[in-house]
């Protein structure tokens, strides 16, 4: 399945037309869904009927309509955890390496107060991220489909339950997880006709990128009620001076074209320190609390709570809506040496990370979440970036609260053919870019955009697909720098003239010249002065680092062990330290923990690249990185001395 046009488009009227398909295809907000004294919610987490569609075309369930029935009259069912993976949940290693449809379904029984037709509610069904092509039915009537892995998408389905008030409310999903040359990311099913080597009908699914394509229901499924006449969306950008803030604010209402927005803002304690009306304008904060990154101020990451309420009047009965939108009040800007927040100098001295775990694969785990941003703020880590998708929503919440600096980056990984730069590629591209945007424009931490991870941006139609991806980000978000990780050449890559912040991944002396540590500064050195000749912008050294199997050591230092990781580590962190002088601004360890991927000769178990393990247990690295990132945040940092002194206990 999949969506776009069949012919080929080029010049002002493609882009026109992708416009116009953009604008058909993500219309509307995209809320988190809030208990407010207007909206309820319902959690649907816990165990889904699960039956995966083992029929040789993968087709039994639309063949014979799953959806119209429960789905245990179909066949045999299982139980199934939602959040989480499918894959690892069971013994069965069929299910391990599934391809095709799955089918889940959940039945709930709605308050009765959601279902009277006088109050005007609407009933809206909501998914923060099932992997990776969904159709939803409510009582076996489609409400939604949706197409990607990592965003959210979300159905009014008040007229289908209203339907058959007092009865269950029977939610059905068939979801595939099928990557082909123009999904984000790419993949290819390849079919293995020799039946001498392969049993009848055996294909497989190829990837280029080094993660296992875990699938499921990965974040919460809610149902939430909103009046008839609500708030769709608010946008909130921010400026400020020394001694004032501007909060600029757009709010959509749908629902009526007669109503009332009335808007408080209010601080950490509760405080109104402003207030508005109508749906467009601007709040002024007199010695506003800025929103600081950890470890570059002593309250970082504080929020203020935008509260918004519509009143209306439909059919006679008195509505009123209320959203309370948290928000943070800072700046960002690019130099061509710097990256500004706030007007001071910011360094990332951070992580890439998974969203990855035993069992639950990528489902959401709230310990899970609760204790790796325990081991960043232990580590003293400022920032990571989402690698290689978009993060739960309530994971970037935490950033918000915590001050965590995200580069939040789609699921552009693995686009490495000329096919995956089409027109079909290239249209997806920019709708998840939009559906991106759309949730986390409002997020303080949310400093830059990666619209990609290692593309073939040498090859010909790459110039012209990031130009347009970067154009369209920019347009929809003018207040963020844009970016993408590159792992070409600097004298090839055709999409870096575009970005406002170089991201380069190496790996010197692990897949080159493996072993011989000594490579490192001359060909890490001469890899910054190249692109900062090139291009005069900042460079982030977005990857680096190497595997280290937990308890295997060697002195001298060899391949795997925990003393070839630290020594290489120190290796990089000796040139970091002098390019960070002139227009380094950031680095950002491959991996903060081991991760799951694909089987292969050189994966065992799994990229072993992290510095905690799956388990977030420590390597002898993060303690080396621990060091170094503590004592870059104290020779930078204004905290006063009781929180530097404090660094080891945290």
């Amino acid at each position: 399945r999949g969506a776009g046009p069949g012919r080929a488009m080029a010049g002002g009227q493609g882009l026109a037309l992708l416009a116009l398909l953009l604008g058909r295809a993500a219309a509307g907000g995209m809320l988190y869904p809030r208990e407010t004294p207007a909206r309820e919610r319902k959690e649907l987490g816990g165990l889904w009927s699960f039956r995966a569609d083992l029929s040789p075309r993968r087709d039994a369930g639309f063949v014979q309509r799953w959806y119209r029935q429960p789905l245990w009259q179909t066949g045999p069912v299982i139980d199934m955890p939602v959040p989480a993976s499918f894959n690892d949940i069971t013994q069965d290693p069929s299910l391990e390496n599934f391809i095709g449809w799955v089918w889940y379904e959940k039945e709930v029984l709605l308050p009765l107060r959601w279902l009277q037709d006088g109050l005007g509610t609407r009933v809206v069904l909501r998914f923060g991220s099932a992997h990776y092509y969904s159709i939803v039915w409510v009582n076996g009537v489609q409400v939604v489909e949706h197409e990607g892995g990592h965003l959210p998408f979300e159905a009014d389905i008040s007229s289908v339950v209203r339907s058959s008030p007092g009865g269950p409310c029977r939610i059905t999903v068939a979801l595939n997880n099928t990557l082909t040359p123009h999904t984000l990311p790419p993949g290819s099913i390849q079919y293995m006709p020799d039946r001498a080597k392969y049993p009848k009908n055996y294909f497989v699914q190829n990837t280029r990128f080094d993660f296992f394509n875990y699938a499921g229901i990965h974040r919460p499924v809610v149902l939430y009620t909103t009046p008839s006449v609500y708030i769709d969306d608010i946008t909130v950008t921010t400026a400020s001076s020394e001694s004032m803030a501007m909060v600029q604010y757009q709010v959509s209402v749908l629902g009526s074209t007669s109503y009332s927005v009335s808007l408080s803002l209010r601080d950490q304690e509760g405080k109104v320190v402003a207030t508005g009306d109508g749906t467009a304008g601007e709040l002024k904060v007199l010695n506003p609390n800025l929103w600081w990154p950890y470890l570059m101020h002593e309250n970082p990451g504080y929020r203020y709570f935008l509260e918004v309420k519509v009143q209306a009047q439909r059919n006679g009965v008195e509505l009123e809506d209320v959203y309370t939108l948290p928000i943070g009040i800072r700046t960002v800007h690019v130099t061509d040496t710097q990256f500004l927040i706030n007007g001071k100098p910011f360094y990332f001295h951070g992580v890439n990370k998974h969203e990855d775990a035993d069992i639950r694969g990528k489902g959401l785990d709230w310990p899970l979440m609760v204790k790796d941003f325990n081991l960043l703020r232990w580590l003293g880590a400022n920032s990571f970036r989402t690698s290689h998708y978009p993060y739960s929503e309530e994971t970037m919440d935490l950033c918000d609260a915590q001050g965590i600096v995200v580069i939040d980056e789609c699921p552009g990984v693995g686009i490495k053919t000329a096919e995956s730069f089409g027109n079909k590629s290239l249209q997806h591209h920019l709708l998840v870019m939009e559906e991106l945007i759309r949730r986390d424009k409002n997020r303080p931490s949310v400093v830059m955009w990666s619209v990609a991870n290692e593309p073939a941006s040498e090859l010909a139609p790459a110039g012209y697909y990031f130009k347009t991806v970067i154009a369209h980000t920019k347009a929809l978000d003018p207040s963020r720098p844009v970016t993408f990780v590159t792992d070409a050449n600097y004298a090839h890559d055709l999409g870096a003239p575009y970005v406002d912040v170089i991201c380069v991944n190496s790996y010197f002396s692990w897949y080159h010249d493996p072993g011989h540590l000594e490579v490192i500064p001359l060909q890490l050195t001469a890899q910054f002065e190249n692109w900062y000749k090139t291009y005069q912008k900042p460079i982030i050294q977005s990857e680096y680092g190497a595997d280290a199997i937990p308890g295997l050591h060697s002195d001298p230092p060899l391949m795997f062990t925990e003393e070839y990781q630290k020594a290489l580590l120190r290796e990089y962190h000796s040139i970091f330290d002098k390019k960070r002088k002139e227009y380094l601004i950031g680095e950002l360890i491959w991996n903060f923990a081991d991760f799951m991927t694909n089987q292969g000769t050189t994966r065992v178990l799994g990229n072993k690249k992290g510095i905690f393990t799956r388990q977030r247990q420590p390597k002898a690295a993060a303690f080396v990185l621990r060091e170094r990132y503590w004592k870059i945040a104290n020779e930078s940092s204004c905290l006063p001395p009781i929180i530097k002194s404090h660094a080891l206990f945290l």
